[in-house]
């Protein structure tokens, strides 16, 4: 079963990574933007029937938002396969994708301006799309240090790490199942006219179980303190994530930061721990 599991996201990620996202991905989103601002400039000149207009915007700044999302969506999607590889590889992208929220968060506010723009609205909101930005490209320069400082060690012998990942190919399959399957539900509710789940913060929260769970696996393999400690705090930094997607502008950026911060700071001491073990190994072996 394992096996056939593998097999199956191995294919999706393939046509995922290689036929979607790098061939297609940049058109799909500009194609999807333009339609996007057809649609609304339609709908302000009140071409389309009554119950469906009360559904569409009138503002353009609602394709840039809405663009943006489905970008954020993909990178999920990525985020999913990315939980196939490493612990450490898949909080770089959580990090990637806080980021990206951020960015969207900004453009965000432009929706609730009228057309054409007047600094009178503006002026009580830059603020805050200001710390959104720099919250934004603070977090981009940490993932950029995060990734370059990244060492691993595999868990067990070959056997067992690749039965570890199988085990990590099934979780991600049925995590891109919830994926689908919380997408779905929100589609249901705006075709009612209903308000929509929090999408990112929703997945975010079964993303917490999903680590827990996924740590809890690896000591399976491996009952080292060091990769355990590393592990679970690599969990904590998921669980800081979902906290800054509900928490007020300046906290949500701060918490974002910091997180990104504690991601790095686990990583400086994993690696230390790394070469001070190699370091004593190697006197050991010359003792001997």
């Amino acid at each position: 079963m394992l096996q056939r599991v593998s097999a199956i996201t191995d294919r999706l990620e393939h046509i995922w990574e290689n036929r979607i996202m790098k061939r297609s991905a940049g058109s799909i989103l500009a194609v999807i933007y333009l339609v996007l601002i057809g649609i609304i400039e339609l709908n302000r000149q009140r071409l389309f029937p009554e119950p469906l207009a009360n559904l569409l915007p009138t503002n353009h700044f609602f394709a840039v938002e809405i663009t943006f999302t489905v970008l954020l969506l993909t990178e999920v999607i990525s985020l999913v396969f990315a939980l196939t590889r490493s612990f450490s590889r898949s909080i770089g992208v959580q990090l990637e994708i806080l980021s990206l929220i951020l960015l969207r968060d900004t453009f965000k506010y432009f929706t609730t301006f009228s057309e054409p723009l007047e600094w009178e609205q503006v002026s009580e909101s830059i603020m805050p799309m200001l710390t959104d930005a720099i919250g934004a490209l603070t977090i981009f320069v940490i993932v950029s240090i995060y990734y370059r400082i990244q060492k691993s060690r595999p868990l067990g012998d070959d056997l067992e790490q690749k039965e570890f990942i199988a085990y990590k190919k099934l979780i991600a399959l049925g995590m891109l199942a919830v994926f689908i399957l919380i997408g779905a539900v929100d589609l249901v509710r705006f075709a009612q006219g209903l308000s929509l789940y929090p999408f990112f913060e929703t997945f975010y929260t079964v993303l917490i179980f999903t680590d827990v769970l996924m740590v809890l696996l690896s000591l399976r393999y491996s009952i080292k303190f060091t990769v355990t400690f590393r592990n679970f705090s690599f969990a904590v930094v998921t669980v800081f994530i979902r906290l800054a997607l509900i928490a007020p502008t300046l906290i949500a950026v701060l918490m974002g930061i910091g997180t990104g911060v504690f991601a790095l700071a686990v990583s400086y001491a994993y690696n230390y721990n790394l070469r001070i073990q190699k370091t004593e190994t190697a006197e050991q072996r010359q003792i001997d």
